[in-house]
């Protein structure tokens, strides 16, 4: 088994046009730096049961919600890192938790085999999420463009850019070319800015000159909403 990482922080969501993007650039030179992926094609894939029960649940609002996803930053092999994800939000505080092991690894714990190496606080939580939401599967392949920015210096405040937001229910493969349905409109920009603490002032303030609102928004929620939803409707009522 390889590394393991947990986070727990605030994610706020806001949607931009290309002008927005350009000043947020502008903005954050000399504040911010790409991080050690930099640009990157991402590839998720969601893990869910026959009847969606995980993301039925988790448009209804509750106060606490949770997903499980297998993602990578590049076209995957059998050997390559990837990661299995436990992402949790309660309260409005976004928990995660995030284990790297090769794909065939990671494929074979989701699908059933016991987790590779020793258990940790992270697999075991991933093995009671398996249990619990029993007959999971891979249901939906979600990928997109990312930017991703740090902070020069100590803080942790992170934004990401993510364009070119694709869905589809077939071919679920990290090792798969990227190409789907979209989910954001063509030329507009998902910026999320995560916050371990508080936001950095000169961040709030450009929001605030740009006249940029928060959005709620999710991405495997929205392809159930757009398409999955809509698709089993047309099914029900043909």
């Amino acid at each position: 088994m390889s590394y393991q990482d947990v986070f727990k922080r605030y994610e706020l969501k806001f949607l931009l046009d290309h002008d927005q993007k350009e000043r947020l650039l502008t903005e954050i030179e000399g504040r911010m730096t790409p991080d050690s992926y930099g640009r990157t094609t991402i590839r998720n894939i969601y893990y869910d049961t026959d009847n969606y029960r995980i993301i039925r649940a988790s448009l209804a609002k509750p106060l606490y919600k949770e997903k499980l996803r297998m993602r990578s930053y590049r076209c995957a092999g059998p050997d390559d890192t990837v990661f299995v994800e436990l992402k949790k939000k309660y309260d409005g505080i976004v928990y995660k938790r995030r284990v790297a092991l090769p794909l065939n690894e990671a494929g074979s714990w989701l699908e059933g085999a016991s987790h590779p190496g020793a258990s940790t606080q992270i697999t075991d939580e991933v093995d009671y999420f398996l249990d619990f939401y029993t007959g999971l599967k891979p249901k939906a392949f979600i990928t997109y463009e990312r930017e991703a920015y740090q902070t020069l210096g100590r803080s942790d405040f992170r934004i990401t850019l993510d364009e070119n937001i694709l869905y589809r229910s077939d071919c679920l493969s990290l090792g798969s070319r990227a190409f789907g349905r979209p989910l954001i409109p063509e030329d507009s920009t998902l910026m999320e800015l995560k916050i371990p603490e508080s936001m950095p002032v000169w961040m709030a303030d450009f929001l605030t000159e740009q006249g940029i609102c928060r959005v709620t928004y999710s991405k495997y929620g929205t392809a159930y909403m757009n398409y999955i939803f809509e698709n089993e409707r047309s099914v029900l009522y043909a």
